[in-house]
């Protein structure tokens, strides 16, 4: 088994088909996307190969130590991760294939109308859990 990063982003990737922002959408356009999100998780913890996933908060700030003694320094001209990933799911699974076969599935949650986003995911595997410098 191997586990794999499926990053949702808000932008960085080529648009979706259906690319309507999610604060135009209906509350039922929510809901029923968040259940589609639940309903996908709950499948593959019954597989064994849910791990753990959830969605962002657009809050967040960039930090970086600036020297001893100094306060850190937060954001910069720089894309912000609130910016740019809406939310993440980890699997484990049996082949990199699998990763992608569940990647597409999940692109294909409900958006505007009801109909799929068809949304890119990126699919990044994690690096074992005592990774060496040559990994």
């Amino acid at each position: 088994m191997a586990k794999y990063l499926l990053l949702k982003h808000y932008r960085g990737a080529p648009p979706p088909v259906n690319d309507v922002p999610m604060d135009q959408w209906t509350p039922q356009e929510i809901s029923a996307h968040a259940q589609y999100m639940n309903d996908f998780a709950a499948r593959l913890e019954k597989s064994g190969e849910y791990v753990d996933g959830r969605a962002l908060s657009p809050e967040g700030t960039f930090v970086r130590y600036d020297g001893e003694g100094r306060p850190p320094v937060t954001d910069g001209p720089f894309a912000e991760t609130k910016d740019l990933i809406a939310g993440w799911t980890v699997i484990d699974v049996d082949s990199y294939e699998r990763a992608l076969e569940l990647a597409a599935e999940l692109s294909a949650a409900p958006g505007a109308g009801g109909r799929p986003i068809h949304e890119w995911l990126e699919v990044r595997p994690l690096m074992a859990e005592h990774c060496t410098a040559t990994e």
